[in-house]
């Protein structure tokens, strides 16, 4: 299946408003290696959006030419005026030298517009980074590093949040804080949009479902009640 037989329509059809957020006919190359083909996907306001697909399906890659890390070997990334981004890696970037706190602290000081200091509280609190707020970042444990990764993603309140497998390494007491905060992240009209090859641990959050696989767009629009296997089956 191609993008011709996805869901919902290009992002770039003739006679429409271009996207706040979108890439349309991508590709991504490295070497010889195909990461992405031709690929159209729009990443709509106000969404819980789940990004799905095996390991190496091109997810990751997705992300870094949305996040404007990467550019693509053909095609274009469409992003509006004023559109603010947050980023989650799958693998935790942080200063390791500094403390959770400290990390959060110079983050905010990167925005434009700086949210209030008390938006670092509720981040604190609410991916239950508080036990560890003042312990440097590299004596932390994997579970704290992936959190504190998700709170530097959300630092700057942005309008659209892109989270690579933000439950890696996360004990399941936490898993459910880490849903319950972006399920009221997005309900205040923002976007998120997971990564995941575990679709059922965000099954009951999405509006929509996006799957890729080996580099192409195999479905994207709402996802059934049985979301797993609506996804095995594009696997196939």
């Amino acid at each position: 299946m191609t993008n011709s037989d996805s869901a919902t329509e290009s992002p770039h059809e003739a006679g429409t408003e271009p996207a706040a957020l979108a890439v349309v006919d991508v590709t991504k190359r490295y070497g010889e290696t195909t990461a992405l083909e031709n690929l159209s996907l729009e990443f709509r306001p106000g969404t819980f959006h789940g990004l799905v697909g095996p390991n190496g399906s091109g997810k990751t890659t997705l992300f870094a030419l949305v996040a404007g890390l990467a550019r693509p070997t053909s095609g274009h990334v469409e992003r509006g005026d004023g559109v603010s981004v947050g980023y989650s890696y799958q693998e935790p970037r942080y200063y390791p030298s500094l403390t959770v706190r400290e990390n959060l602290e110079i983050f905010r000081g990167f925005a434009d517009e700086p949210p209030p200091a008390s938006w670092l509280e509720t981040l604190l609190e609410g991916l239950r980074l508080d036990p560890a707020a003042d312990r440097r970042a590299d004596e932390l444990s994997g579970g704290f590093r992936k959190k504190l990764d998700l709170g530097l993603a959300l630092v700057k309140r942005p309008q659209y949040l892109l989270l690579d497998e933000p439950l890696a390494d996360v004990d399941d007491y936490s898993r459910r804080r880490i849903r319950a905060f972006l399920a009221s992240y997005q309900a205040e009209g923002r976007t998120v949009v997971v990564s995941t090859h575990n679709v059922a641990a965000f099954g009951d959050h999405l509006d929509r479902l996006t799957v890729v696989v080996d580099g192409e767009l195999r479905f994207d629009g709402a996802p059934a009640d049985d979301i797993v296997a609506q996804y095995r089956a594009h696997l196939e």
